[in-house]
């Protein structure tokens, strides 16, 4: 069953290759995304034991950002159809592929506990994602492949290193290499101490930078800036959250070789420079999809500063996998309407979007409020249960400063998204035949529903996975 959760977006993206013509083509994406989304489902209801050898196992942490990830597609490939139908200038071949293979390679990230593969997977996914973010094919969008394709792909260059690092470390411990995670986890306390150093600070800053960590997050504003609305939901609202996982990974190996106390004190560090820069460049920025990149910023920085200081916390940012997943993929679709009917990014080109494009202007305003952690959405749940987590462990400055990076974020992407929605349209304002549709719409708005059930009820089997989840990055005694 694992394997058909990896082999069925892999046989859809070799028919959409297949496929001639743009016309058919599109509805591959929600023709695989539906049972992809059902054998998610019922492989969280009956889950397979671990393959022979290890090399396979669908744990809780995987199962977080497996369903999150494949709900968080079945939107976007709903939302495909509505937006490949208005750009039929562009031929959906390669975005179709692309989306598929990505969702192949991040199945294969859940479910795998084989650090090389894991490695592998998640380059699968920068790689399969580069070509859809030159999707309007001008000199900014092509600037802003390569420099995606060189910062992550040097960020996971360090992380094979980090990788081999830690496969030494059993070589000198007199052991057989081994990059299994259970097998690592074994022998933890028999790993040469100063390499399994060196290979947590090489993994650290590897998939940090695929995550988008401050300072190595310098590729996001112009990809998220120049991408369709929907391969920007899966950049930040998939794609991070793969990234996340390979931390977590690290973080399980940290705990079970003694050395976590080194890694949160980083991961707390990096993530409250990832929120105040955030805050710094949020205010007053002239593009609103940039603007977005740096929200992406700050709710990375969130999830690691909650994964440094551990205990409770910890089930806050694994709750902020879902949170700020769907509700980024709300604001980006929302904001890829918005994009399509002004025919501008600028703030100084966009106001009174609720009265040109009523439905995707309040959903961009709903997620502004979603997105800043105001109840009752589900960011302000993950959000409300690191802070107060904080507190209790009497961390009482990175509590303040978090709460001050939240507070300047908030009145920096008010500044920019109030004049955006309210208002009247500039008669400067370029007239485009853009409307909203069921298919633009449809997709943000469930997700946006979604977004605030979870601010005021916790499914039970979510929040068993959840619980579970957490279980295993608790620190022991």
């Amino acid at each position: 069953m694992l394997a058909a959760l990896i082999l069925l977006p892999l046989a859809g993206a070799l028919l959409a290759w297949l496929l001639p013509g743009d016309r058919f083509r599109p509805a591959l994406l929600p023709l695989f995304a539906f049972p992809h989304l059902g054998l998610t489902l019922w492989l969280l209801y009956r889950t397979p034991l671990p393959s022979p050898g290890g090399w396979f196992n669908l744990d809780p942490l995987g199962k977080i950002v497996l369903l999150c990830t494949s709900v968080l597609f079945l939107f976007c490939s709903l939302y495909a159809l509505g937006y490949l139908a208005y750009r039929r200038e562009r031929s959906s071949r390669i975005l179709c592929i692309g989306l598929l293979v990505c969702l192949s390679a991040a199945s294969l990230v859940t479910t795998t506990h084989h650090l090389g593969l894991l490695w592998v997977a998640l380059e699968t996914t920068t790689i399969s994602m580069a070509p859809l973010i030159y999707f309007n094919r001008n000199a900014r969008s092509i600037e802003a492949t390569w420099k995606y394709l060189l910062i992550c792909s040097v960020g996971v260059a360090l992380a094979l290193i980090g990788l081999f690092f830690l496969a030494y470390s059993t070589i000198v411990s007199g052991m057989e290499p081994s990059l299994l995670l259970d097998d690592l986890m074994r022998d933890a306390p028999r790993l040469s101490p100063s390499w399994v150093h060196a290979a947590f600070v090489f993994l650290l800053v590897g998939f940090g930078s695929k995550m988008g960590l401050a300072p190595l997050h310098t590729w996001k504003p112009d990809a998220y800036g120049e991408a369709p609305g929907l391969v920007g939901a899966m950049l930040a609202g998939g794609l991070v959250n793969l990234a996340f996982l390979a931390l977590l990974r690290i973080y399980q190996l940290c705990l079970a070789t003694r050395e976590i106390v080194f890694f949160q004190n980083a991961l707390v560090a990096m993530g409250l420079i990832s929120m105040f820069l955030a805050a710094v460049f949020m205010a007053r920025q002239a593009d609103f999809k940039r603007m977005l990149a740096y929200s992406s910023v700050e709710h990375v920085g969130i999830m690691a500063v909650a994964l440094g200081l551990g205990g409770k916390a910890i089930f806050g940012a694994l709750f902020h996998v879902f949170a700020n997943g769907l509700t980024k993929g709300v604001l980006f679709l929302s904001s890829g309407n918005i994009h399509r009917s002004y025919n501008s990014k600028s703030t100084s080109q966009v106001a009174g979007a609720l009265r040109r494009l009523p439905w995707s202007g309040g959903l961009f305003l709903a997620g502004f409020i979603a997105i800043t952690g105001s109840p009752p959405f589900a960011p302000f749940i993950s959000e409300f249960t690191i802070v107060s987590s904080a507190f209790m462990q009497g961390r009482m400055l990175v509590a303040a400063l978090f709460l001050l990076s939240l507070t300047i974020i908030f009145i920096g992407m008010a500044l920019t998204v109030l004049p955006m929605v309210m208002g009247e349209v500039p008669e400067s304002s370029e007239s485009s035949p853009y409307r909203d549709t069921v298919w633009t719409v449809g997709p943000p708005l469930v997700m946006l529903l979604v977004v605030f059930l979870l601010g005021v009820w916790i499914p039970e089997p979510l929040l068993a996975i959840l619980r579970a989840a957490a279980s295993l990055l608790e620190v022991r005694a």
